[in-house]
């Protein structure tokens, strides 16, 4: 019994701990340039160079094909033509590989990224020892009102240099 409660004091030390370290790593003040970073990094990866690397991709596509096979050249003397059929057949295509991946593959990328989320197992750690009556009343209302500034998009869950109202008092 002892150490069922030594292991559940333990857990709840482990999870204020973690929990205190991502707040402080969080009123680092590069976090604005860390979501610029980041942002960048999206927009770049996301839209920019899928863009590019599209557009790239069909003409070089539209030169080895029309270079290689004389019979393309009578039929794409433009193109504007190769890229428009090339879309009209590459798209749908892509459309129907990325709902097979969807409904085939995204269950087993989830469950592998699910084992590796150390933030969601300190969350669900939380959530156990809620349910179990292993969190105090300060524990709880820390962890609503940084919830609570969460969801109304405040960047700071905490006053600066400080863990929470109560610490030091």
């Amino acid at each position: 019994m002892k150490n069922k409660e030594y292991r559940a004091i333990e857990r709840n030390v482990f999870v204020k701990e973690t929990f205190s370290l991502i707040m402080k790593i969080s009123l680092n003040n590069t976090d604005w340039f860390r979501r610029r970073w980041l942002d960048f990094r999206n927009g770049h990866t996301i839209y920019l160079v899928f863009a590019m690397t599209f557009a790239n991709f069909i003409t070089i596509q539209y030169k080895l094909l029309i270079d290689k096979i004389p019979y393309f050249s009578g039929i794409f003397d433009s193109i504007l033509i190769f890229a428009l059929l090339f879309i009209l057949i590459y798209v749908p295509l892509s459309i129907f590989l990325g709902y097979w991946h969807r409904k085939t593959q995204w269950k087993v990328e989830q469950d592998a990224l699910f084992r590796e989320n150390k933030v969601g197992a300190i969350m669900w750690m939380y959530v156990i020892d809620l349910i179990e009556g292993n969190v105090s009343e300060e524990d709880k209302k820390i962890m609503k009102e940084a919830l609570m500034r969460i969801t109304r998009g405040e960047t700071r869950l905490y006053g600066a240099g400080k863990i929470s109202d109560t610490e030091g008092k």
